[in-house]
């Protein structure tokens, strides 16, 4: 089975600021990765080389099977899904549409229906709905709906092309509790579904247990890469986040406090 992503000896300058430094990662199949990191320290820059968008000023990269320089990437984008709280400045699109029809705008990539839809599209729209328990939304006006509900729209919509990878950036950013987390719980449907997750977060508590890897990034480069238990510990942490911290599990899901030295 191929590897999903691939990053060798990956650097990224804009100018002559050195963003990313001697990246080496690598997604296996039926990995899900949470990506932790202060502002600055290149998780942007990171997820727009995995979805084709930058290409890196050195290394090798190969996204679902595809090396850089030898595929066509607006093809590889295709395969990528992606929701993020960015995708609000399309809000003039969405708030005008129904909620299937926001959905089905996914197959499209595209903000607004231009091209046929067939009766499978509609269907494949519900079977996503049902899946991450937002059937009773159909035919609702997408404004009237809680963010929390946007977001998940957001996510059943990213699932219409089939991606073979889910990037989410900061999805939960702006959400009150109870809408993280019904949409925390929804991505146990996404999984189901077979596609791979890279989650961007602030806050360690949002990788739920379908995540089960970390990648840790301070000023361009890995602090520290692998299973979730392995790499969430108070040293790998506080040497991110530059300020003494602790960890502990509740559930399955790691949380975060200020050490009191």
């Amino acid at each position: 089975m191929k590897e999903i992503v691939t990053l060798k000896e990956v650097a990224w300058h804009r100018g002559n600021k050195e963003i990313l430094n001697n990246i080496n990662w690598t997604i296996q199949p039926n990995e899900h990765w949470g990506i932790l990191g202060l502002n600055g320290s290149g998780k942007t820059s990171l997820l727009n080389i995995v979805s084709g968008y930058h290409f890196p000023s050195s290394g090798e990269v190969a996204v679902l099977g595809n090396r850089f320089g030898r595929t066509s990437l607006p093809e590889l984008r295709k395969k990528i899904g992606f929701v993020s709280s960015s995708l609000e400045r399309f809000a003039d699109f969405f708030n005008r549409e129904t909620v299937e029809r926001v959905v089905v705008s996914g197959k499209f990539a595209s903000f607004g229906i231009y091209e046929q839809v067939v009766q499978e599209d509609w269907d494949k729209a519900d079977v996503l709905l049902e899946s991450l328990r937002l059937a009773f939304l159909k035919g609702k006006p997408y404004h009237l709906l809680s963010e929390g509900e946007k977001r998940r729209v957001l996510i059943a919509r990213s699932l219409m092309s089939d991606p073979e990878m889910l990037i989410l950036d900061e999805p939960c950013s702006g959400l009150d509790i109870l809408s993280r987390e019904q949409f925390l719980s929804a991505l146990e449907g996404v999984v189901q579904n077979g596609c791979h997750i890279i989650y961007v977060t602030h806050h360690i508590e949002e990788l739920v247990e379908a995540m089960t890897h970390v990648l840790l990034l301070k000023d361009g480069e890995i602090v520290a890469a692998g299973p979730k238990q392995d790499v969430l510990t108070d040293d790998y942490l506080s040497t991110t986040y530059q300020v003494p911290v602790a960890i502990r599990w509740e559930d399955g899901r790691p949380w975060l406090a200020i050490h009191k030295e």
